[in-house]
């Protein structure tokens, strides 16, 4: 064996790093010289921005609006990683990406909107959650992500890592992977921080400061993300490669009724339902239960399963999406399950029946009513989400537009005693069966569902 020559390895080992480095140096690209805002520019509010200690520290400024810091290059696909540190549970903060600037917008005081990484101190703990400023609000709220909410810590500094590729944008937080969003809009735009507009003297001088920024734009490589991690997909009845590895399934493919048939059929309604151009559309008819086609079911049966879905509605109009539907009650209008109610709250006359709200949208119908902002709620005639999670131990949760609205625990006593009081006690075990179909209901009202899709827990 011959002898290596040692200045030929030092030599060798000293081209690979520099090679290296240029490689790194190429595909990243300075956002932050660490002394001055160069490169930076201010828009539609008065809050301060300084540079202290090699750190941007943003001050809140009380009645000014929603401030951001926006570079003035705009970047498509990159990794941005900082690190981010707010002082009081008080403040609130973001960072904007492929963000965009209407100077006529708030009456001429200018207008940032687009995607946010959101920084949330409060109890509610929604840091690394995805916000779209100033256009479609809460697009990834954590409560879809409900262990890594206490990944922010408040007083310090805390790691961001944020990748924009393609269409997806996902999150984290000192290593805690947040969120996954697949949307179908902004494919370049500014990187901006936020400090949040204040309206009381309390808010007022708090500081956020923003430090060892570093921003990737070429030789991208994603990060592993784990598999278990909801993913909201603004792409119409697809499924992302995340999605598709995470074991989801779609049940409505946007052309084709494959999978369901009418509860009383072998085959698909001939009537009161169209399934063409992207959706499941119920057409309207008396406004009964079972007055048009009739409610469909799944094919397939389900136990433990993650359940999403889009729906639509007319004014006043009511339906519903129905699980553990096992079809052995007999029963003259729509058939019997768990539902989880789909309704217009303010013009149906059942939002007022039954007991404390347990008929109004997203609520379990009859047992248990949904918890819920108004700001959260989507106007009749947009398209909301609706998820229903049923775990293996029987724990089961139903969240509208990505926030929980209630959560119970199917078959316990506390279940029991509430079916007891309700329209379901005529059936025994109601809700309990170990497994049964999912159900779109037609109760005679005009609506829509599509991105229906489920995986099995």
């Amino acid at each position: 064996m011959k002898k290596i020559n040692l200045n030929f390895v030092i030599i060798l080992v000293l081209i690979i790093f520099i090679a290296t480095q240029k490689s790194k140096a190429q595909s990243s690209h300075e956002l932050f010289d660490g002394k001055t805002l160069k490169g930076w520019k201010r828009l539609a509010g008065t809050a301060d921005y300084t540079v202290e200690n090699g750190a941007i520290v943003g001050t809140s400024v009380l009645n000014s609006g929603n401030t951001f810091l926006v570079t003035e290059r705009e970047y498509g696909d990159f990794i941005l990683e900082l690190d981010v540190k707010i002082e009081s549970p008080l403040s609130n903060s973001g960072i904007q990406v492929r963000s965009h600037f209407d100077p006529t917008g708030n009456n001429g005081k200018g207008k940032v909107y687009g995607r946010q990484f959101e920084i949330d101190p409060s109890d509610r703990k929604w840091s690394g959650g995805i916000y779209d400023e100033g256009r479609r609000d809460w697009i990834y709220p954590v409560d879809l992500n409900a262990k890594a909410k206490d990944a922010f810590k408040v007083g310090t500094y805390n790691h961001i890592r944020m990748e924009c590729i393609g269409n997806e944008m996902r999150t984290w937080i000192n290593g805690t992977a947040v969120a996954d969003v697949v949307d179908t809009v902004d494919q370049k735009g500014f990187i901006g921080l936020q400090v949040h507009a204040v309206n009381n003297i309390k808010g007022a001088g708090k500081k956020v400061y923003f430090k060892n920024l570093s921003l990737q734009t070429k030789n991208l490589v994603p990060k592993p993300f784990p598999k278990d991690i909801y993913v909201v997909n603004y792409t119409t009845n697809s499924l992302s490669p995340g999605e598709v590895a995470n074991g989801w399934k779609l049940l409505y493919d946007g052309h084709t009724a494959n999978g369901w048939r009418g509860v009383t059929l072998t085959s698909f309604p001939a009537k009161g339902w169209l399934y063409a151009d992207g959706t499941m559309h119920v057409l309207p008819s008396e406004g009964k239960e079972e007055s048009g086609g009739g409610d469909i079911v799944t094919d397939s049966l389900y136990g433990a399963f993650d359940l999403s879905f889009e729906f639509k509605i007319t004014p006043g109009a009511n339906s519903g999406v129905k699980y553990f539907v096992t079809l052995s009650e007999v029963t003259k209008g729509s058939a019997i399950g768990l539902e989880y109610q789909v309704l217009d709250d303010k013009l149906h006359p059942d939002a007022k029946l039954g007991r404390n709200g347990d008929r109004t949208l997203a609520s379990l119908y009859d047992l248990i009513p949904a918890k819920k902002q108004e700001r959260f709620v989507h106007p009749i005639g947009a398209w909301n989400t609706g998820r229903i999670v049923v775990y293996p131990d029987n724990h089961v949760e139903h969240y509208l537009n990505g926030v929980k609205v209630l959560e119970y625990e199917r078959g316990s006593k506390e279940f029991r005693d509430l079916v007891a009081i309700s329209k379901y006690v005529i059936w025994k075990n109601f809700g309990e069966a170990k497994e049964g179909h999912l159900l779109l209901q037609d109760h005679g009202n005009e609506a829509w569902f599509r991105n229906i899709k489920v995986r099995r827990l």
